[in-house]
């Protein structure tokens, strides 16, 4: 017996999960996003001129930002598992995983940073991906149950009410009925995939304060920061007030 099969498995994955949506929230997935969303940070940043407004000795390097793009998707989960080990917290052995293959790059990780910056943020990108999906999904079945009630939409059969054999019916009648629940789902998933927000970056507690203390105190580049990140993230909105998480 293999030591995957002495493992807890989730039967809502196991038995249920579509390949694309296991994928997506996957660990792959979610560390390469959080690598994405530390180079988001960090080109913000140089874009912002972060490190020259803060005194300094250099600003974020091309080079530095060019080093994490080259390091997106190739992650030593074993590296990354022996510093959690060690260091007893995710985010932080990720990072350390992340600075010893991208070292130009390692003092500009997660810089003013908190760890909910990656852990919610990837999970903000991961549940519209995942709504976009059932929704397109969902719209694909709506649409055949459509070509299906129209075929048999004369076609006469027994309705029910109280559980209870009633007047006839057509079978096209009855597959509108169905679809029209489903379209209300629809109208539910495209709503709560539109109104989703981003995080953005907060900084620890949600005060911002760590970004305000890097910009010295420049208010409106803090603004700006945020913004910033959560367009290049695919979000044109952020919510204005969050807590550590």
């Amino acid at each position: 017996m293999s030591n995957d099969n002495l493992l807890y498995e989730n039967p809502l994955i196991g038995r249920y999960a579509s390949k694309e949506m296991a994928t997506r929230w996957g660990a792959q997935r979610k560390f390469s996003t959080w690598r994405r969303l530390w180079l988001i940070l960090a080109e913000a940043q140089a874009e912002l001129e972060l490190l020259a407004e803060n005194g300094l000795t250099q600003r974020i390097r091309p080079e530095q930002l060019t080093e994490l793009r080259a390091h997106l998707d190739d992650i030593d989960f074993d590296v990354a598992d022996s510093y959690e080990n060690k260091l007893r917290h995710d985010v932080m052995a990720h990072i350390h995983t992340l600075g010893e293959v991208a070292p130009l790059a390692r003092d500009i990780i997660h810089l003013g940073a908190t760890s909910c910056y990656v852990t919610d943020n990837t999970d903000l990108i991961l549940m519209r991906e995942s709504l976009d999906d059932l929704s397109t999904k969902l719209a694909s079945v709506i649409d055949a149950l459509g070509h299906f009630a129209a075929t048999w939409r004369a076609e006469p059969t027994l309705g029910f009410t109280h559980f209870q054999p009633a007047q006839l019916t057509t079978v096209g009648k009855r597959a509108c009925l169905w679809c029209y629940d489903l379209v209300a789902d629809l109208h539910e998933l495209e709503n709560r995939a539109s109104g989703l927000k981003f995080r953005g970056a907060k900084g620890t507690t949600g005060t911002q304060a760590s970004f305000l203390t890097l910009f010295r105190g420049d208010h409106e580049k803090v603004r700006q920061l945020d913004r910033l990140v959560a367009k290049k993230a695919g979000f044109g909105e952020v919510y204005a007030v969050t807590g550590q998480t």
